[in-house]
């Protein structure tokens, strides 16, 4: 038996695994760990079952249509219609995933992939998994269990392979030459955009839950955002598929911008933040926003331009973040977590500093004989065409994610309810689920309607922490 193919490269395969396990962990346990710490404890397990049973979800559906759908065969309804815009759907289950990876629209168009098809599928996986789960701390605190579970399908069916499609699969944006190294509109931009849709469409909490949204845990949302920091080195160290120089480029550009926007947001809120005091929640908050915003760029720039997109960013979405979130509509819809401006505004903030500050030099890939190619720059290195290639791609992302997530709510809610009942939201994970992640004796194996005359858990000893100083 022979150990490895002539076109298998074992540092290859193994970086894309290890890489695609780092990814994995920023949502089994990271976001369910973080989220988990992050919500009322009311809502701790059923923030936590969530993260875990999307995750779940989404890997059924990606092996069985939804992978092809993203990097598959393009789809075509008559003559050319769609062949830009998604895939054909189908299976991977069979022995055909031992076999060289290939993107069939990109084939020959950037150095033939070294691993097998198993691991781009798995690599993929990871980021289609993490996307519902970011969004899910938009509508946490009131999305009914069951519209949960039918819904994350649906939208990585109808959405995300959309997305996947058109930027990295080859589709029609891709071959306009849009920039999304690692997920800043395919992730980032689709969850913030779908996260707030959501929430409009299924209502918000109740009055007093948003008035009291105290963390139940900070050491325990602590170490989710560790495991998402780090954890993002797979996130965007994976992404150039070969483990080569502009993977450590990526993993060092994307703690540069994500420790940057941690310093930013901190002193921001010392300098201008209502209390003038730093918090550890304002810190979470502009460590995801770094994250975020180098995510779309962090194999394409130096790293001064990783540095500035950590401070622009960190900057915009702290402002968007205490001003915008003032005025309508923003003011009117009850987005938990703030997904729309940690994910939604620093993702499309990150996606149009790559048309100002993509470097030739570091896109190593994407040059010819060794020459970069300028063609794929921003405009501070001479392209001005890139930033408004990258401006439609994002319009695009926002309008078809948006409707998608409006359409699939509007059918569900033909059939269930969208929102938890009131009583139901009074008590939380014990009218869901029959559990608690800091159980007391008087709760114990009661549930709503049973007539036990429960009462909801006392609040946590902590003071009240703000809202707006909720992290995502």
């Amino acid at each position: 038996m022979v150990p490895y193919p002539d076109w298998l490269n074992a540092g290859d395969n193994a970086w894309q695994l290890v890489a695609a396990t780092l990814v994995g962990l920023m949502s089994i346990p990271g976001i369910a760990v973080l989220y988990g710490g992050i919500v009322q404890r009311k809502w701790a397990v059923n923030t936590m079952i969530m993260a875990f049973t999307g995750f779940s979800l989404v890997l059924l559906v990606w092996v069985l249509w939804v992978f092809k759908m993203g990097f598959g065969e393009p789809l075509k309804l008559g003559p050319g219609i769609l062949a830009g815009v998604v895939g054909k759907p189908g299976p991977i289950l069979g022995s055909g995933t031992q076999q060289q990876a290939v993107i069939p629209l990109l084939d020959g168009q950037m150095p033939a992939f070294r691993f097998p098809q198993s691991t781009l599928a798995y690599f993929q996986f990871v980021f289609a998994g993490i996307t519902p789960l970011l969004f899910l701390g938009s509508v946490v605190g009131r999305i009914n269990f069951k519209v949960w579970l039918i819904f994350v399908p649906l939208w990585s069916t109808l959405a995300y392979s959309v997305n996947a499609f058109l930027l990295w699969g080859g589709g029609w944006w891709a071959q306009q030459g849009s920039l999304d190294y690692s997920g800043g509109y395919v992730i980032h931009l689709a969850a913030g955009t779908s996260g707030f849709v959501a929430a409009a469409v299924i209502g918000p909490r109740l009055a007093r839950d948003r008035a009291r949204a105290v963390p139940n845990n900070l050491p325990m949302a602590a170490a989710g955002a560790g495991l998402l920091w780090l954890g993002w080195n797979g996130f965007n160290g994976g992404d150039p598929y070969f483990a080569g120089a502009d993977a450590a480029t990526a993993v060092l550009n994307t703690n540069l911008a994500t420790a940057t926007a941690v310093l930013a947001w901190v002193v921001l809120d010392m300098l201008f933040g209502v209390d003038h005091k730093p918090t550890f929640l304002g810190g979470i908050n502009g460590m995801i926003t770094g994250l975020v915003a180098i995510t779309p760029a962090a194999g394409y720039v130096n790293g001064l331009g990783a540095l500035l997109i950590g401070l622009i960013a960190s900057s915009l979405v702290w402002l968007s973040w205490n001003k915008l979130s003032t005025v309508r509509p923003f003011s009117k819809v009850d987005d938990a977590l703030g997904v729309v401006y940690t994910h939604g505004v620093a993702g499309l903030c990150g996606g149009l500093l790559v048309g100002f500050l993509a470097d030739p030099h570091i896109i190593v890939y994407l040059g010819r004989n060794g020459t970069p190619d300028v063609s794929y720059t921003g405009l501070l290195y001479g392209n001005p065409k890139q930033l408004l290639v990258q401006a439609g791609a994002a319009l695009t992302i926002i309008v078809w994610d948006a409707l998608i997530t409006f359409l699939i709510l509007r059918f569900l809610g033909l059939f269930m309810k969208l929102r938890l009942p009131d009583p139901v939201l009074e008590v939380g994970d014990v009218g869901v689920h029959d559990e608690e992640a800091y159980p007391q004796d008087t709760l114990i194996g009661a549930s709503v309607g049973s007539g036990s005359g429960i009462q909801p858990a006392p609040p946590v000893a902590a003071a009240v922490a703000e809202p707006r100083k909720t992290p995502t």
